[in-house]
């Protein structure tokens, strides 16, 4: 153990030392305790979307996806896909806290991660075996290991854990963009990828902060009729998102917030945003060069924000959308039944 330890877990970085845990090639994800460090005893991994798309497009669902998830996380002592960069959340028992640990948390809590996987040190040990590789959460069993300055909330008794887990891998989509359109009052927001997961909350909170329309984009029949059912948006629009010129003819927003998993979609969001609005990335599959020299090329006076994940509150005040919003809730059934 290291003399220094450090509260964002630098101590933990096997290589390259010196640098953040989110951007090392390896951690140690050992048991033992450092000061200020919090032991969770996993019960089941969340993937985010981009990274369990990309794996299955890779390898196939099934047995090589479970495979390659083994595998980076055996490699890493994390769950970083070195593809898309993205890892996820998971949900466990806490098992033991340190007496340095400013999280407020104690043992037998049951809680879900608000950090990434990707700066999680993480072990398996019952090799995902329950796991029929066919959805983005994942049985599982092993140890996970929190920092000082990682996050995490305690799961609320009145929602199912899968459920809960899907909303709190989220829950950073909800809150910036109320703080966003509240600068917006009564003007157009337009959600790309609407009737997913982040897209459903993200519509909610942009009502309740007060967004005059609502534009729901989404690339096919099906998915227009979900969202349509949910009454979440105003508007529908079916459009392909990684197709600008068409994208910008079909919508024209103040706020558009882009919830999708797939890449190319940085120049529609841009074209459907007016000059003046702003663009709000929440999706792991952006281009951030993509997205700053195409506005830029299109001399499109927009500001450009990054999704980080993070605002005081977040978890909250989503999970009071999901129990507000009857539509919400039943769009994040059907996606966690799926």
């Amino acid at each position: 153990m290291p003399g220094n330890v450090s509260a964002v877990g630098v101590h933990r970085v096997v290589e390259p030392v010196g640098v953040l845990p989110q951007a090392a090639r390896r951690l140690d994800a050992s048991a033992a305790l450092w000061p200020g460090e919090v032991r969770v005893r996993v019960e089941r991994l969340n993937l985010d979307a981009a990274s369990y798309r990309q794996l299955c497009e890779a390898y196939g669902a099934g047995d090589a996806v479970r495979a390659e998830v083994l595998r980076i996380i055996e490699a890493r002592g994390k769950m970083h896909n070195p593809v898309t960069g993205s890892g996820g959340m998971l949900v466990g028992v806490v098992d033991e806290v340190t007496p340095g640990s400013p999280l407020g948390l104690k043992p037998g809590d049951r809680v879900a991660t608000l950090v990434s996987l990707t700066l999680t040190p993480l072990k398996i040990t019952d090799g995902l075996c329950r796991w029929d590789g066919r959805s983005e959460q994942i049985p599982a069993e092993g140890h996970a290991i929190l920092f000082e300055r990682s996050v995490a909330a305690v799961l609320p008794d009145d929602i199912p854990t899968p459920l809960a887990l899907s909303v709190m891998d989220v829950c950073g989509a909800p809150a910036l963009t109320a703080r966003v359109v509240s600068a917006y009052a009564g003007g157009t927001v337009a959600v790309l990828g609407a009737a997913g997961k982040s897209g459903s909350l993200t519509l909610a909170a942009a009502r309740q902060a007060g967004a005059g329309t609502l534009v729901g984009v989404v690339p096919n029949e099906q998915e227009a009729a979900l969202l349509e059912s949910s009454g979440l948006a105003d508007v529908v629009v079916i459009a392909d998102a990684r197709d600008p010129v068409a994208l910008g003819n079909a919508v024209q927003a103040d706020v558009t917030v882009v919830c999708v998993d797939v890449p190319g979609c940085e120049g529609g969001a841009i074209l459907a945003t007016r000059q003046g609005g702003t663009i709000v990335f929440f999706s792991m599959a952006t281009s951030f060069t993509a997205a700053a020299l195409g506005a830029e090329g299109l001399a499109a006076d927009v500001t450009m924000l990054v999704g980080n994940g993070y605002v005081p509150g977040h978890a909250e005040f989503a999970l009071r959308l999901l129990r507000a919003e009857p539509g919400v809730w039943a769009l994040f059934e059907r996606r966690v039944g799926a």
